[in-house]
């Protein structure tokens, strides 16, 4: 995108901020409705916190140890809540209140009473927080939190303390109805009618604003859950978080003595199978758009609620999403264009990318995304050089709101990224993609736009699997004036694969960790180079890359051939094209 234009939708995105604001402003004026001041007089119950609880962290809390996001603040004797949060991530964790659960795991008195003082550390703070504390999405974490093990809070609790605890519950809710009132961030006000559903249900006298939070909740779901399951973000990731709340609201409203609304339910009933379509044999949730390391006992914990049991669903048309299955061998792909721009803050240039696995081995993936770490390094996992697909010039898909040093777009650029975060600007428009079977296998055919508008090229992503599963063929063809333009096609290896040239003939030879050996070439031969991967419970991880180089003067075609080797044959098959 050139430099007039970028500041053109710079000067776009401006304008439609600076209304957005105004009627915030004006809402909070003249709002269609204005929160009461009602106090919930009593807790009713406390739904279930679907995830597990660590008894050792509580250890580690109990010391003043607070390690959360990569980041570790020991707080010798004094309140964590007196620090300020040495990353963005760090403190969300600890204003998320999360943390709770590992407290209420270890089921002692010792951990109890910390709880409890922790908790009425942060009431008697409660003026003094720090920004990130006062997020909607953090609070509406915060307020499930304080519900949910409100059980841990209370029990033996003096009666100070529990009306500092139910006026707190109140005093959020009201802000959560603050926070969808028209013209708030429109990115958090499902987490905030979700959290104001759950105070409204567990406890008596917030019906008034059960009544109007449950209209928005059904709303939300309506335009952030897509007809296939996904979110309208594209990020796998925010289906876990949102189903590990949305499981025990429907839940709750069965203990109240109420039907769920249809809209809920039918939410769920589409999000599971959508899990199950982005879930690798290995248990990983694919790495697409903004998703991190997965917590395999999490998503095992989420697919229990999987009545139907249903196989995986194969085609996302409205998410974006393509998954192809032959034998042990699955290929998910990505062939969405960029959500609307308020939900694109963690979207990735990653179109036509695609992740490989067979068994429980992984093969190719992307970076992923990490959970915590500069912003830089966080912007960089979402270029197209960290996904396993072709750039031109080595440039992105898609082109992110940046902060230049000086001038008027330096600083609108800077105030849009605070008020917005790192959005796109500029992405594909045009996505296509189809399949079917051909040839003994499953052929996918897809294409972007993302290249046009600076190159004038258009990329053209073939995929076979054959049905055996034994052999994935691809072709990338660029279509457009060549010029001096340079492709480069990148294939990320998983961390525990190890690979190794042939120099005899050109061909790569990949050892996976169950002992399994693929073999790859390819028209451009291949070359092994480093890579990063970031989406690790450990932490970013070394790993390698297989990457394709050529300039399109020379040729606009690259074959590629992934292909398991037969102990009987000894090699694979020659490759083949796809067309």
């Amino acid at each position: 995108m050139n430099a007039r234009f970028s500041r053109r939708r710079i000067l776009r995105l401006a304008v439609w901020e600076t209304g957005r604001a105004c009627r915030s402003a004006w809402a909070r004026a003249f709002g269609r409705f204005s929160p009461g001041k009602a106090v919930p007089t009593r807790l009713l119950f406390a739904p279930q916190d679907l995830r597990t609880g660590d008894p050792t962290i509580a250890n580690d809390i109990y010391s003043g140890f607070f390690a959360f996001a990569g980041r570790a603040v020991t707080t010798s004797g004094r309140t964590p809540f007196e620090y300020v949060p040495p990353s963005e991530a760090w403190g969300e964790a600890l204003y998320s209140f999360g943390w709770l659960r590992h407290l209420r795991a270890a089921n002692t008195a010792l951990a109890q009473a910390n709880a409890r003082a922790l908790v009425d550390d942060f009431l008697v703070l409660a003026s003094e927080l720090p920004a990130v504390a006062e997020r909607a999405d953090i609070k509406a974490h915060r307020l499930i939190a304080f519900i949910c093990h409100a059980p841990l809070l209370l029990e033996g609790a003096d009666h100070g303390f529990y009306h500092r605890f139910l006026k707190t519950v109140g005093r959020m809710t009201r802000d959560l109805e603050s926070a969808v009132r028209p013209g708030q961030n429109a990115r958090f006000r499902l987490m905030a009618a979700i959290a104001s559903c759950y105070a409204g249900l567990c406890t008596e006298g917030l019906e008034t604003s059960l009544a109007r939070m449950m209209r928005v909740l059904l709303k939300e779901l309506d335009e952030q859950i897509l007809p296939d399951g996904g979110h309208v973000s594209r990020n796998p990731g925010l289906l876990v978080d949102y189903l590990f709340y949305l499981l025990p609201l429907r839940q709750i409203f069965a203990s109240r003595g109420y039907q769920p609304p249809p809209a809920l339910a039918n939410a769920i009933d589409r999000m599971i199978p959508m899990i199950r379509m982005l879930r690798h044999g290995d248990s990983n949730m694919a790495r697409f758009n903004g998703m991190a390391a997965t917590e395999a006992d999490h998503l095992a914990t989420l697919l229990l609620y999987d009545e139907a049991r249903a196989r995986p669903i194969l085609h996302a048309p409205y998410s974006g999403y393509e998954r192809i299955e032959a034998g042990q061998t699955l290929i998910i792909a990505d062939t969405g264009r960029a959500p609307p721009q308020v939900y694109s803050t963690e979207v990735a240039a990653g179109t036509l990318s695609f992740e490989l696995s067979h068994g429980a081995d992984a093969i190719v993936v992307n970076c992923g995304s990490p959970r915590s770490g500069r912003p830089e390094v966080r912007q960089a996992a979402r270029t197209t050089a960290a996904h396993s697909t072709a750039s031109v010039d080595h440039a992105s898909t898609m082109t992110f709101l940046d902060a230049p040093q000086r001038g008027l777009m330096g600083w609108l650029s800077h105030w849009l990224i605070g008020q917005l975060g790192v959005v796109v600007l500029e992405g594909p428009s045009n996505v296509q993609s189809e399949r079917g079977e051909w040839n003994n296998g499953t052929l996918l055919n897809a294409s972007h736009d993302g290249f046009q508008s600076a190159f004038g090229i258009i990329h053209e992503r073939r995929l076979f699997l054959s049905d055996d599963g034994q052999r994935l063929n691809g072709e990338d063809v660029f279509q457009g004036p060549a010029g001096s333009h340079a492709a480069t096609l990148r294939f990320h290896l998983a961390p525990e694969v190890r690979a190794n040239s042939v120099t005899e003939n050109g061909s790569i030879l990949l050892t996976l960790p169950s002992g399994d050996i693929w073999q790859v070439d390819a028209t451009p031969p291949a070359r092994i180079d480093d890579s990063m991967f970031f989406a690790s419970n450990f932490g970013a991880q070394k790993s390698l890359q297989l990457v394709i180089s050529f300039a399109l003067s020379d040729a606009t075609v690259a074959r590629w051939q992934f292909s398991r080797l037969d102990a009987a044959k000894g090699a694979p098959e020659p490759m083949q094209p796809t067309t």
